[in-house]
């Protein structure tokens, strides 16, 4: 019996998304690796928000093959600490990215210490946890939610915007110029996540400011194509993940570490190798799973969104 059209469509769809995934891996890592023209311990590094997670397991991967690293990040205490362990590679710097006066004081630091810049990688940023309808107060009953509620959530979407979009604009134009000007192969990585591509319940605003993030350095990618632009996006990962969230009571920011997901020193290996490789475009992580996902979504967007919720367990609300 021959299969019906639908059938046969959906077969056909299958098969164009598989080769796409395949081609975009393949053509991700075309590039010369740039470890030829920068060796690893001539490297010069910023690695913002480097006082926990992907960031600090990344100082240290630097520190350990040599390169000039320098871990930035606003708590002070923390990044001593993580001096200590790096030991003298570790040039730290305190200051927030989202501050312009932070940069440009470090970027001066940077050229009177190091008469450059190779390497920057952008870890820093916040999360956010609740229903988008969470942030008004806004309950099933409810009619809807009063100015007062809306305001909150402006307030809180501005928190938001400000450490995952303004955060990496304010770093990128601090340091393009000097990197295009003094780096045999700048590179620029951004860690953003696999939420961004693929929609998840309870993550509207953390990722609808880091895709906000990620399009604007894919535009920069075509604007500076001198420099090398990575945007991680791995899945959930190990840690605190409520520890930085915006719209939580920071009483409730406080937990146990989650176990479960990729653990930060894999996600900064691979941070790392990307950067080294030159690997443009957007790396997902895990591969095969969430890439699948993500170009699925486009032709099957009702199974993608069936999924997400009962991965997080979540019913409507509001």
């Amino acid at each position: 019996m021959l299969p019906t059209s639908k059938y046969l469509w959906s077969a056909v769809a299958l098969l164009v998304l598989l080769l796409h995934v395949v081609l975009s891996r393949h053509i991700t890592k075309a590039k010369e690796k740039r470890t030829t023209r920068i060796h690893p311990d001539k490297e010069r590094v910023i690695i913002l928000g480097a006082s926990s997670g992907v960031g600090r397991a990344l100082t240290k991967l630097y520190a350990a093959r040599g390169a000039k690293v320098c871990p930035v990040a606003r708590r002070e205490e923390l990044l001593q600490e993580l001096v200590n362990e790096c030991g003298t590679q570790c040039t730290p710097f305190t200051g927030d990215f989202t501050a312009p006066v932070d940069m440009e004081r470090l970027r001066r630091k940077i050229i009177q210490e190091w008469d450059g810049l190779d390497t920057l990688h952008i870890c820093a940023g916040v999360s956010a946890v609740q229903p988008a309808m969470a942030l008004v107060g806004v309950q099933t009953s409810d009619e809807g939610p009063d100015v007062a509620g809306i305001k909150r959530a402006m307030e809180i979407a501005g928190q938001a915007t400000q450490g995952n979009v303004v955060g990496p604009l304010v770093a990128a134009m601090t340091f393009i110029p000097i990197m295009k000007k003094t780096s045999a192969a700048p590179a620029i990585l951004l860690v953003s996540l696999v939420a961004a591509v693929i929609p998840a319940p309870t993550r509207a605003l953390y990722a609808a400011t880091k895709a906000a993030a990620f399009k604007f350095f894919q535009s920069l990618a075509i604007e500076h194509p001198e420099i090398s632009f990575t945007c991680m996006m791995p899945a959930t990962i190990q840690g605190n993940f409520r520890a930085s969230a915006v719209d939580v009571n920071p009483s409730m920011r406080k937990g146990p570490e989650n176990k479960e997901g990729l653990a930060v020193e894999y996600v900064a290996g691979k941070c790392a190798a990307a950067v080294d490789r030159r690997t443009g475009g957007n790396v997902v992580l895990p591969w095969i799973l969430y890439a699948i996902a993500h170009h699925l979504y486009y032709i099957w967007p009702s199974l993608i969104e069936r999924a997400a919720r009962r991965k997080y367990n979540f019913k409507t609300y509001g």
